[in-house]
This record gives C-alpha cells, sequence and structure tokens, in this order.
C-alpha cells in the first residue's frame, strides 16, 4: 500500500484489523527503538466526554530516549514538541496509521543540530508506518 504524504504525517492504510494494528505498531516502534510514553483513546474520550460515537482512534505517544536526549541537548525547550505522535485509526471500515513527520516538525525550531536527528527519527517513524501498512 502506498504511503500518503501530507504536510505534517506520514500515513498508510493497512490490511490488518484495529486492534492487530495497534498491537503490530506498539511492537515496531519497539523494534525502532521507541518507549510508548502514553496512549489516548480518543473515541473513548469523547464518547465520555460528549456522548459522542465515533470509529476506533488511538493515540500513542512514543519516545526514543537516545535521540531525545540529543534533541533536547541541542534544544532545551524542544519538549513542547515531544512526545513522537504515532495515531491509528479507523475510517468507514478500513485501519489506518499515521505518524508525525519528524523533519518538517523539527524544521519550525531552526535549530541546523537538530537536522540529522530529525532525518534519523524520520526514518525510524516510516519504518513503523511501512511495515504496520504492509499488513
Amino acid at each position: 500500500m502506498s504511503q500518503v504524504e501530507s504536510s505534517y504525517a506520514l500515513s498508510r492504510r493497512t490490511e490488518l484489523r484495529f486492534e492487530e494494528a495497534v498491537a503490530r505498531v506498539r511492537a515496531e516502534l519497539d523494534a525502532e527503538g521507541f518507549t510508548v510514553l502514553c496512549e489516548i483513546d480518543v473515541q473513548a474520550r469523547l464518547k465520555k466526554g460528549l456522548g459522542m460515537e465515533r470509529e476506533p482512534y488511538l493515540i500513542i505517544g512514543a519516545c526514543n530516549p537516545a535521540l531525545a536526549d540529543r534533541a533536547l541537548q541541542a534544544e532545551i525547550e524542544l519538549g513542547v514538541l515531544l512526545p513522537c505522535s504515532v495515531v491509528i485509526y479507523q475510517r468507514q471500515g478500513e485501519t489506518h496509521i499515521a505518524a508525525v513527520d519528524a523533519e518538517r516538525m523539527l524544521s519550525i525550531v531552526g535549530n541546523d543540530d537538530l537536522a540529522e536527528i530529525a532525518t534519523e527519527v524520520q526514518r525510524r517513524l516510516s519504518a513503523v508506518v511501512d511495515r504496520v501498512g504492509t499488513g
């Protein structure tokens, strides 16, 4: 399946069911050296807070400790852009995965010392999206 480019995310559709895609994303993030820091079940939050029904939508906040440390050494306030977000969601019954475009996100900081780190984060997140997108 082809990767979809947007101005801020890398995304793909997957043949996996939602629950399978979530498990696979967690495993692939781990394989790329990321730790899951948090998970937000948007579907459950909207139902509880607004009584809204929607298809499954999960946000995973992930961090690669070594890369985060290097980035914070280069730019101490970078924490406002962390952790890296990966989402798994269903739309019209199809499962999708998307990850933040780290190179575009970190380019807003204007610190050239982050370019190499951003490229590495981008490579790793893109690998996760690609592998889960293949189902």
